[in-house]
């Protein structure tokens, strides 16, 4: 059974930073590319940033883009996104997702989706 666990999210003022992580398990996790999307109040899900297997290839969405930066540590089965001067419309709900061999975009390429993490700018 493939558990996804995001952790590392809270309540920031703009301008901070924070990273969060998700572990996976139960699954070899070098064999998929993995990815960040999120949700904000009222509006769909978006793609955030995607990482291949190892941890080479990176993508990110524009509006993070300079900003946050995805990675990946495959001893530790974990993966991180470092955020940087957060704005207040960061706010949303972080989820990590696992699943394509390639990196990808779309949600509907990934397989396994963490419970998500709330992350709070304020201004």
């Amino acid at each position: 059974q493939v558990q996804l666990l995001e952790s590392g999210g809270g309540l920031v003022q703009a301008g901070d930073s924070l990273r969060l992580s998700c572990t996976a398990s139960g699954r070899t996790f070098s064999s998929d590319a993995m990815g960040w999307f999120r949700q904000a109040p009222g509006k769909e899900r978006e793609f955030v940033a995607t990482i291949s297997r190892s941890g080479i290839s990176t993508v990110y969405a524009d509006s993070i883009k300079g900003r946050f930066t995805i990675s990946r540590d495959n001893a530790k089965n974990t993966m991180y996104l470092q955020m940087n001067s957060l704005k207040p419309e960061d706010t949303a709900v972080y989820y990590c997702a696992l699943g394509p061999r390639y990196i990808s975009t779309r949600e509907s390429d990934y397989n396994y989706w963490g419970q998500g993490t709330q992350v709070t700018v304020s201004s």
